[in-house]
C-alpha cells in the first residue's frame, strides 16, 4: 500500500509518498482502508516536531479518516469487516490503509459520504467541546470567532448558531467573510482592513462579547480579550498564526473573565463517555442539517503535501480532504 511519510522534519515539500507492506491489527486494533481523510492544521505541525503529539520517524500525517474495516484484530468486539467507520487516529491517515484502535472508531451514520465523515470529527468535535463544554455557551450571547473561515471556524459558527447564540465572524478577506456569512454569521470583521475592536464596539457595545473562540492567537487576542463582556470567556483553540500570545492578566480581573484551555484529542481520551455524547449531539445535528461542513478541496493521495502546504498558507476557507483512490 502506499503512504505519504514524514521521514524527517520539515515543511510539506520534505513529505513522500512510498510503497509499504499493508499493516496487519494488533489484539483490540482493525485495519481500515482509507476512502478519505481529513486535512488539519496539525498536521502542519506535527510534520515539523511542533504539534503536543510527536510520534516517532518516519510516520504519516493524517488525524482523521472515514473508510472501510479491512482486518479486525483479536478481541475486537462491535466492529467487523466491511463496516464503515470513522476514525481519530492522530497521525497514519495520509496512506491507503490505516491501523485504529477499536475505541477511536465510530461508526458511519447511514447516507453519509466518506468525504463529508472525514472532515468532521476533528473540527466539529473541538468546536462542540469548545464552546459547550469548556466555554458555557447560552442561547442569547454573543460569540466572536476568529479565523472564522478554517475548518475549526466554520464549525464554531455552526454550533454557536445551534446553540441559539449571535456569531461575529472575523477573518481576513472578503471571499472568506461571504463563507462565513452563508455558514449562519449574523456579523462580519475583516481584521486585515478593519479595527477589530473598534467594529467589535459597533456591533457589541457596552456589553461587549460573552465568548471569544481564538484558533489563531497572535495580535488579535489582546484586542478580543479587550472587547468581552463582564464573565466573559476567551476560548484558547490554538495558535495558527505562530505567535503564542502574551495576555495582560489584569484585563482578566477586571472583567472578571476567564481564560479557558480547550485540548479536544487529550479530552477524548480522559472523558471518553462525555466526547461520545458530544459526538452524538454533533452527528444528530448533521443528520437534522443543522450542520454543513464546507469541502474546499479535494486531493489525491499523491498530492497530499499540496493539501498541507495550502492549508499552511492560510487561504483555504473550510476543510480539504485527502483521497486515496483518487
Amino acid at each position: 500500500m502506499k503512504a505519504l511519510l514524514c521521514k524527517t522534519w520539515g515543511g510539506p515539500e520534505t513529505l513522500v509518498l512510498e510503497e509499504l507492506p499493508s499493516p496487519r491489527p494488533a489484539a483490540g486494533e482493525v485495519v481500515i482502508d482509507v476512502k478519505a481523510a481529513g486535512v488539519n492544521f496539525p498536521d502542519v505541525l506535527i510534520i515539523q516536531n511542533k504539534y503536543q503529539v510527536k510520534p516517532p520517524l518516519p510516520f504519516s500525517p493524517g488525524a482523521e479518516l472515514a473508510g472501510v474495516i479491512k482486518e479486525a484484530g483479536a478481541g475486537v468486539t462491535g466492529f467487523r469487516p466491511g463496516d464503515r467507520v470513522i476514525a481519530m487516529t492522530m497521525y497514519g491517515a495520509f496512506a491507503e490503509e490505516c491501523v485504529a484502535r477499536v475505541e477511536q472508531l465510530i461508526r458511519m451514520p447511514a447516507g453519509l459520504d466518506f468525504a463529508t465523515a472525514a472532515a468532521f470529527t476533528l473540527t466539529y468535535g473541538t468546536s462542540w467541546h469548545a464552546l459547550k463544554d469548556r466555554g458555557q455557551l447560552r442561547a442569547g450571547e454573543t460569540l466572536l470567532v476568529l479565523g472564522a473561515a478554517g475548518g475549526v471556524g466554520i464549525a464554531a459558527i455552526e454550533i454557536g448558531k445551534a446553540l441559539g447564540a449571535r456569531v461575529i465572524a472575523a477573518a481576513s478577506s472578503a471571499e472568506k467573510l461571504a463563507v462565513c456569512r452563508a455558514h449562519g454569521a449574523d456579523e462580519t470583521i475583516d481584521y486585515a482592513t478593519e479595527d477589530l475592536r473598534a467594529r467589535l464596539k459597533a456591533i457589541a457595545g457596552d456589553k461587549g462579547v460573552d465568548v471569544v473562540y481564538d484558533p489563531v492567537g497572535g495580535p488579535f487576542a489582546e484586542p478580543a480579550i479587550r472587547s468581552t463582556g463582564w464573565r466573559g470567556r476567551y476560548l484558547i483553540i490554538g495558535f495558527a498564526h505562530g505567535e503564542i500570545p502574551r495576555i495582560p492578566l489584569n484585563l482578566m480581573l477586571l472583567k472578571g473573565s476567564s481564560l479557558v484551555g480547550v485540548y479536544w484529542g487529550d479530552w477524548t481520551r480522559r472523558e471518553p463517555e462525555a466526547a461520545a455524547a458530544g459526538m452524538k449531539e454533533l452527528l444528530g445535528w448533521l443528520a437534522a442539517g443543522k450542520l454543513r461542513p464546507h469541502l474546499a478541496g479535494r486531493y489525491p493521495l499523491a498530492r497530499a503535501a499540496e493539501a498541507i502546504a495550502a492549508l499552511a498558507s492560510r487561504k483555504v476557507a473550510g476543510k480539504l480532504v485527502v483521497e486515496p483512490e483518487a
